[in-house]
């Protein structure tokens, strides 16, 4: 299978086996992450409760890579600000979505807005 960028939310989507995690399952191993959405997705697990170990363990078990976040990606996630203003899109989903279009890859996302962007990246909803 071809690689992919998750999105926090696709990544979440598996550890709380939401509806849709059986698509992200499909792409991993392979699938890669923006070091920035890794630390959503920390942040959240962590704000459930779970310790710094058990986040580790589970981020671990994912088992997808995380790339860094370096200049080129801040840049061209800022360069999405403008196209993507009136979508309401966070920071992070700006960074998952500039690390997609950076590789030529499909992002992967519960988030349904970003299925009507049209900024030359190929978005895939985990839940139709």
């Amino acid at each position: 299978m071809d690689n992919v960028v998750l999105d926090a939310s696709a990544a979440l989507a598996v550890f709380k086996r939401e509806r849709g995690d059986d698509v992200v399952r499909g792409y991993i191993p392979g699938a890669l992450m923006s070091a920035v959405n890794v630390a959503e997705v920390v942040g959240k697990l962590a704000g459930s409760g779970m310790t710094e170990g058990e986040v580790r363990a589970a981020i671990v078990t994912l088992g997808v890579e995380t790339l860094t976040f370096d200049e080129e990606h801040a840049f061209a996630t800022g360069m999405l600000g403008p196209l993507t203003r009136d979508s309401g899109l966070s920071l992070g989903d700006r960074c998952c979505l500039a690390l997609a279009l950076s590789l030529g890859l499909t992002v992967l996302t519960a988030d349904r807005i970003w299925a009507e962007l049209d900024i030359g990246v190929n978005v895939r909803l985990i839940r139709e």
